[in-house]
């Protein structure tokens, strides 16, 4: 191994020379490349960064990234409060009451996160929780002198002072934003699934390739965690040898958002006398349909983006969007980048050659209740060929008890090699080796990948101002999201598909090609 330090499927070379000379006058000094860290000399004097001025522990305001929200309601509010830190200096939203109601709520409970401090198990825990104190105080203090906008489009072109954009979105947003933002130099921080279609996360790997300048990172949290790190490590030595079976599987969407309902809609009334599926759908469609009024404020033209027009209903939003195949991209798409990423990164798995979905019933609108999703992989080099099988709606890899992992319904993952087992908990939580001598016999194994001491936000927030780089940068997560939604690829078109990946095209069923993108609406588009 040489001296560059390892992160994820990346590398860091050594730190460069601090060497500066006279030569640099002439060289102006902007924001941005302060915010990268560069050491310049103008007219034979030092600029001294602020912060040393301000002693021990003082973040200068020019020491600050600039970052913009936008989809700020739900998830996005916890990334914002993850940056609290940075110069927050613009929130975008289509339904800002709705935004306004849930940021008021977590200010609120301020008081009850901080009496849980000193309660928590573990010193880490402690810290944690600490941590999310200090940031939910900092973003109450400035939220309200937050500047606000509707549309992120007016909100690029308006506000100048943008360095960074976090977006958070329904998934089928997610790339038209995050091109118009790249397009503008602007780093962005994208909420898993990076995209909807396969296509888009093609073209944000693209467009990330070609701007190398533009830090990019997926919200798929848990890759910036020891535990993700410590199974790879596992897995690169050899604790359980070769691996050529995968099983992950989560509860959701049970418990969490509806999906395997028909759309709400008045349809013709079924016989009285049949009740049949078809008959018991077409109630519950009628049942839903109700005279539904958009709420005030709600920008829904907007919320629709790039995707069909359908009328208002608050089945749809918020939350649930995620349930219908219009805007989401159902459990595969919302938990695979959480249980996919261990084995998809300590695997080198890449794509896959063929795959298949089976589900319970799917009316093409709201994605099944339950589905299985056999991906197959091909040997890499010296690593034998991969079968990972995906579950949801709390469907389970068989004899999941016997085989030593416990009641984990919620979600995990079990790698199952020819030496011994490894399971962990979603996120790459809990990693351990089955059987449990297996696991005392092993031991820690060698540290070879470098921990991430910050949340995954502050991961990025950092790799902007040129300190590191990001864990899940859109190279490494526009390939996991293609994996997952090739998942919804077969669903969609009903059958197994193969997969030509170095072509982006499916070869044995022509139709299901269509699935890989999406015609966008009028006034929509990538560029």
């Amino acid at each position: 191994m040489s001296d560059e330090t390892k992160v994820d499927n990346t590398t860091l070379p050594p730190p460069a020379a601090a060497a500066a000379s006279d030569s640099n006058v002439g060289i102006t000094l902007t924001r941005r490349n302060f915010l990268a860290g560069s050491a310049i000399a103008a007219t034979g004097l030092l600029i001294v960064p602020r912060h040393v001025l301000g002693g021990q522990g003082h973040t200068a305001p020019s020491d600050r990234l600039n970052i913009a929200g936008v989809g700020v309601g739900g998830m996005g509010a916890n990334n914002i409060r993850a940056l609290a830190s940075e110069n927050i200096v613009a929130l975008c939203d289509v339904d800002w009451a709705y935004t306004d109601k849930n940021f008021r709520k977590m200010f609120d409970g301020i008081a009850q996160a901080k009496a849980k401090v000193d309660s928590a198990p573990t010193a880490a825990k402690r810290k944690e929780l600490k941590d999310k104190v200090d940031q939910l105080k900092l973003l109450a203090k400035k939220y309200d002198s937050i500047k606000r906008y509707t549309d992120y489009r007016q909100m690029l072109e308006q506000q100048k002072d943008i360095d960074a954009v976090v977006i958070a979105t329904p998934d089928h947003l997610h790339a038209v934003i995050a091109s118009a933002a790249m397009a503008l130099g602007k780093h962005v921080y994208v909420q898993k699934p990076l995209t909807w279609s396969v296509f888009e996360a093609r073209e944000m790997a693209r467009k990330a390739r070609e701007n190398p300048k533009i830090v990019t990172q997926m919200g798929n949290q848990g890759h910036s965690t020891d535990d993700t790190r410590l199974i790879r490590e596992y897995i690169d030595a050899g604790a359980i040898g070769e691996v050529r079976e995968v099983h992950s599987w989560t509860n959701r969407p049970l418990g969490y958002w509806p999906q395997g309902i028909p759309r709400p809609q008045p349809v013709a009334a079924p016989a009285a006398t049949s009740w049949d599926m078809d008959a018991v759908m077409a109630r519950l469609a009628n049942a839903m349909a109700g005279n539904y009024p958009k709420p005030q404020g709600l920008e829904w033209d907007l919320f629709l983006g790039p995707g069909p027009v359908v009328e208002y209903h608050p089945l749809y939003h918020p939350f649930n969007w995620r349930g219908w195949t219009d805007w989401g991209a159902g459990a595969l798409g919302d938990m695979g980048a959480h249980l996919i990423d261990s084995p998809f990164w300590s695997l080198d798995l890449g794509f896959p050659t063929s795959v298949e979905t089976v589900s319970t019933p799917y009316n093409k609108e709201s994605y099944p209740l339950g589905t299985m999703t056999y991906y197959d992989f091909a040997a890499r080099g010296n690593k034998p060929p991969v079968r990972l099988t995906w579950y949801d709606g709390n469907l389970l890899p068989p004899d999941l008890e016997a085989l030593g992992a416990g009641q984990m319904h919620d979600g995990g993952t079990l790698y199952i090699g020819d030496k011994g087992k490894l399971v962990h908990e979603t996120y790459g939580d809990n990693p351990r080796l089955l059987p449990q001598s297996l696991h005392d016999s092993v031991g820690t194994p060698p540290k070879k990948y470098e921990r991430i001491t910050t949340s995954h936000e502050m991961n990025w927030a950092n790799a902007c101002k040129g300190k590191g780089k990001t864990t899940s940068p859109f190279e490494y997560a526009a390939q996991l999201t293609e994996v997952m939604l090739l998942g919804i690829v077969s669903l969609r078109t009903g059958h197994r598909i193969e997969y030509d990946a170095a072509n982006m095209r499916v070869t044995n069923i022509d139709e299901a090609n269509q699935f890989l993108r999406r015609d966008y609406r009028t006034g929509w588009s990538l560029s």
